[in-house]
């Protein structure tokens, strides 16, 4: 496979990616017309694939061979698959500040209440926030 080299990653040509994986190089120009694959391009304007297009592309092959996923499929499950690795490291994120700030959140935790310490479930006095009805006359 023809490889090219410029900032320290692996740059496919076309035709190279097209013989490995057994598609004619118009399947590739519509799936990057479809928007599913997003090649760089070279100064040239040839289509330079990484091996991250490639994995993409060994996905939108096993949709669509293995699976009969047409490309309007495609394009929603790997949407799916996008917002659910955005919600991921969201969730990551966010967890791992719950850890880095345990000992704060744990602050506002007040002891149960006395006589309570026998309890299933500790119970735990919380403040009442009253709400000002405004008499509208």
């Amino acid at each position: 496979m023809t490889r090219r080299t410029g900032t320290g990653k692996g740059y496919y040509m076309i035709s190279a990616v097209a013989t490995k994986y057994n598609v004619h190089p118009q399947t590739l120009r519509l799936y990057e017309r479809e928007g599913l694959l997003k090649p760089s391009r070279s100064e040239g304007n040839t289509r330079l694939y990484t091996d991250t297009d490639l994995a993409r592309l060994e996905l939108i092959l096993s949709l669509t061979r293995d699976l009969g996923v047409n490309l309007a499929g495609v394009e929603i499950i790997l949407n799916m698959r996008e917002k659910m690795d955005a919600m991921q490291a969201e969730f990551e994120r966010f967890f791992k500040y719950l850890q880095s700030h345990a000992d704060e959140l744990t602050n506002f935790v007040e002891p149960p209440a006395e006589g309570t310490t026998d309890a299933l479930v500790p119970v735990m006095r919380t403040a009442v926030i009253r709400r000002r009805t405004v008499s509208r006359g």
